[in-house]
């Protein structure tokens, strides 16, 4: 049987499920389901388009498993990153925004949409782990998501809870 997130907006009251790829990610699909629930502010991507992420505190170091550079839509990923890697002024988290910026973080994101591409003008590729995808739920997410694009994520949460598949 197959392990599933309920992956949530939380303000927007919208919610997809995602199946685990335990096959293809057994660390990293471990490592988050150990750590659940999660969750944290919504935040859209700069550069990588269609992409709608949180950051949580450090819980894992699980390395490269399953990666990408070119998410497809309905992929859930995890990148790790050092305080040195995020804390780049010109990236917009204000002092405070990200308490766990310190000591690095875990961004957990979800792709809703096509042409994606995780390049940093910075830091050049910006790997990330796919470790889930999604399953049920993805057109009303992406609507959500998109809107969270136009309309600001000011007071929105992503959560990322144990869901049933």
């Amino acid at each position: 049987m197959s392990r599933c997130l309920t992956i949530t907006l939380a303000k927007r009251r919208v919610s997809c499920l995602a199946e685990l790829l335990d096959k293809d990610a057994p660390r990293t699909c471990e490592a988050v389901w150990t750590a659940l629930p999660l969750a944290g502010d919504a935040y859209h991507a700069k550069y990588a388009r269609n992409e709608l992420y949180t950051m949580v505190p450090r819980f894992t170091d699980v390395g490269r498993e399953n990666t990408t550079v070119t998410p497809i839509p309905g992929d859930v990923v995890l990148f790790s990153f050092s305080a040195d890697e995020i804390g780049n002024a010109a990236y917009g988290y204000e002092a405070g925004s990200v308490p766990q910026l310190g000591a690095g973080a875990i961004d957990l994101a979800i792709f809703y949409g096509r042409n994606n591409l995780l390049l940093n003008g910075d830091v050049g590729w910006v790997p990330g782990n796919v470790f889930a995808t999604i399953v049920e739920g993805l057109d009303r997410m992406a609507e959500a998501c998109h809107d969270v694009w136009r309309a600001g994520g000011v007071g929105e949460r992503l959560v990322y809870e144990r869901g049933s598949g």
